[in-house]
Parts: structure tokens; C-alpha cells; sequence
């Protein structure tokens, strides 16, 4: 979930060229802290009754799609070494240090938050046995009956990309003969990875009382296969001469915000599945996850294939947004349930407004400490002995 990058070792290969898979990419880190607001913004529409707003609340409902362009980042960053070295540059991450760095990333602050909310959050502690615990701390709630618990419901889609970090090894091995001349056959292969997902939730897939299988990761691989893609694309060698038109379309920002807007603006209608929680026909969720590749391709691609960088993407204020972004995803909600007897609201009766302002005021500095007091110094220490 970082966008930092290590240089390639030196190689024949040619060198990165602007907008390669293999260069940081600022503006990233901005689009990641945008999407980690978006989070915020629909769960506090949902907490005060404003998707219920004739309109506007199918768009605030649906900026859950922000959890597609966090997938998709997730597959763009932890593909593209595996893309760059089937082309001959660099060497991808051995199985151990990679799951190393992950863990070391996500589970020491996500430990932190579970142990403060299943203490501290009235609405969670009450209802926190044994099996609360375990499934939360070894994030498999997905899996196990009832223990999405208050302040911590949001963590379903860290346990899906938790799974994802799981399966990149296998997907990585299973095209691993692709080098060389037959790198040209990923792309195609990795979309139809995406494209044969979409029919998950078709399948009388067996889950426990109370779970659905369509939470689970093949459900939601056409949101990683979007940033997969990218990774695939940008590591296709640049040669002089007017580039390919697939290359251009998708590094033009104006028509892939296009592309990502109005593939919103489909997913706020009865096609991704009808309002509220409310589950939505296969045909629904395949559309819905359709449409989320589509909005992530479109927000990153051009922001990694384009020919320069994002002026406040790649700003002072969207970088600090993109550090704290998962200080932001994990404390939110348990700031948002503090927030209503705080200052005396009730859920569900309006003031979405100030509700937002005071959870985005009271999570930024929750976040803020967060990456400087653990995140960044558990990453700083697993990097000194690996």
C-alpha cells in the first residue's frame, strides 16, 4: 500500500522512461488520500441518513468506490515488479521479504486500532467474546459469522486485500514463463483474469450463516486486475515514433476522467444494485464491479502513463493526505461513532455536514500520529534487516 519504489539494479535493459511503472509516482500518493476521504465521506452519508436524499444520496452511496481505486493501486504497486522483470528489468521480490513488508505495513497500526475500538468503543466492547477477537486480529472476519463489530466494519476490505497479497505470489509464478517476446500475451491474459471474476457471484459458491461469498477476493479481482493492468501497459517498451493509440487514449486525462465519471455516474443508478444496503442481483454486483475497474483504470492510468506529473495531485497537501491515508481508512469509523454522543446527535437524523467536517478533523491527527509513531518506524525497522 505504499508508493514508494526501489531502483531497478542495473541492467541492458532500457532505462525507466517518464511515466514507467518502475518510477514513484507522486501523484498516487495524492489520488490515495482522495480515496481515503471518499470512505469517510460515504460511511458518514450513511451514518446520517443522507443516502436516503432524493439524488444526492445515491452519490454519496456511492462513493464506496473508493475501495476500488484503493484495490487498484494495490494491484498497480505490487504487480509492476513482477511486470518490469518478465521484461528483462530488475528481479520481482522474494515470496518471504515481500510478505514481510506487507505485514509490516498493514498489521502493527491495524493491531492498535482493533485492540483500542474492542476496548474502548462502548458498542464494540460490549459485544467482544473471544471469537470478536481472533477473527478481527488475524482479519478473517469475512469468513466468520457475526464479528464485523462496530468501528471496525470497514476492515472487510482489508481482509479482501489481505487476500490479494496472498494469491499475487501464485498469479506471479503462473505467468512467469511469459518473458521476453511472450511478455506481449500478460496484458490480454491478466484483463481476462479480471473479465472471468466478473461472473464470482453467478456461482452457488457454499459460505457459513450470515457470510457472503461475494465478499470474499474473486468477487473483487476486476478491481485489482484494473491497476494489474496498468503495471502491464506501462512496462510495454516505448519506442520513438507516434505511440500506439491505446497508449495515448490512456494516458489522456481528459478522457479517462471521462471514462472514470461516467462509470460513477452509472454505478449511482439501480444498475450496480438498488440504495442502501439492500443486496443487488449477480447481474447487479458484476455491473458494479465492472464499472469500479473502469473508475480505477481511469483515475490512475494517466496518472502512470502520462507524460507529466499532476500539479496538486502531486502537491504538498495530497502527499500528507496519501501518508495518513491508511491512519484515515482505519480510525474513521471508530471517530465516527464517538462523534453522535459526543455532541449529543442521534445516527440516521441528519447534520451530515458538520458530522463529516468533525470525523475528517478528529481522524487526521489519529492518523497523523499514527503513521509517524508505528507505521513509518516499523517499516524503517524491517527495512534495516531485510
Amino acid at each position: 500500500m505504499t508508493t514508494t519504489a526501489t531502483a531497478a539494479p542495473h541492467s541492458s535493459a532500457p532505462r525507466p522512461a517518464a511515466g514507467s511503472a518502475r518510477a514513484f509516482v507522486p501523484a498516487l500518493e495524492g489520488m490515495r488520500g482522495l480515496a481515503a476521504l471518499g470512505v469517510v465521506l460515504t460511511h458518514t452519508a450513511f451514518q446520517t441518513g443522507a443516502t436516503a436524499t432524493p439524488v444526492l444520496g445515491r452519490v454519496w452511496e456511492r462513493f464506496d468506490m473508493a475501495v476500488a481505486v484503493f484495490f487498484g493501486l494495490s494491484g498497480f504497486l505490487l504487480w509492476r515488479p513482477h511486470a518490469a522483470a518478465a521484461r528483462g528489468i530488475g528481479t520481482p521480490p522474494r515470496t518471504g521479504r515481500y510478505l514481510l513488508h506487507r505485514a509490516a505495513r498493514i498489521l502493527p497500526a491495524y493491531w492498535v486500532v482493533v485492540c483500542a475500538v474492542l476496548i474502548l468503543l462502548p458498542g464494540a466492547a460490549h459485544s467482544a467474546g473471544k471469537t470478536v477477537w481472533l477473527s478481527n486480529l488475524a482479519l478473517l472476519q469475512i469468513y466468520i459469522p457475526l464479528t464485523l463489530t462496530d468501528g471496525l466494519t470497514q476492515m472487510w476490505s482489508l481482509a479482501v486485500e489481505v487476500s490479494f497479497y496472498l494469491v499475487l505470489p501464485v498469479l506471479a509464478l503462473l505467468l512467469c514463463r511469459l518473458r521476453g517476446p511472450r511478455a506481449r500475451w500478460r496484458a490480454p491474459i491478466v484483463l481476462g483474469l479480471g473479465l472471468v471474476a466478473l461472473v464470482w457471484n453467478f456461482l452457488p459458491v457454499p459460505a457459513p450463516g450470515a457470510i457472503h461469498s461475494d465478499n470474499w477476493l474473486p468477487g473483487y479481482l476486476p478491481w485489482f486486475v484494473s491497476g494489474m493492468s496498468i503495471a502491464e501497459l506501462a512496462e510495454i517498451p516505448v519506442v520513438a515514433g507516434p505511440q500506439p493509440r491505446w497508449r495515448r487514449l490512456a494516458a489522456n486525462r481528459r478522457w479517462m476522467t471521462l471514462l472514470a465519471v461516467t462509470a460513477f455516474a452509472l454505478a449511482a443508478t439501480d444498475l450496480a444494485g438498488p440504495p442502501g444496503l439492500t443486496r443487488g442481483a449477480p447481474w447487479q454486483y458484476a455491473a458494479k464491479m465492472g464499472l469500479g475497474a473502469l473508475i480505477g483504470f481511469g483515475l490512475l492510468a494517466p496518472l502512470v502513463l502520462g507524460p507529466g506529473p499532476h500539479r496538486w495531485l502531486s502537491g504538498r497537501v495530497a502527499a500528507a493526505l496519501g501518508r495518513w491515508s491508511y491512519g484515515v481508512f482505519l480510525w474513521h469509523l471508530a471517530v465516527l461513532g464517538i462523534v453522535f454522543p459526543v455532541f449529543g446527535w442521534l445516527p440516521f437524523q441528519g447534520e451530515f455536514p458538520t458530522v463529516l467536517v468533525l470525523t475528517v478533523g478528529f481522524t487526521l491527527p489519529l492518523a497523523a500520529a499514527g503513521y509517524a509513531l508505528i507505521e513509518e518506524p516499523v517499516r524503517h525497522w524491517v527495512r534495516q534487516r531485510t
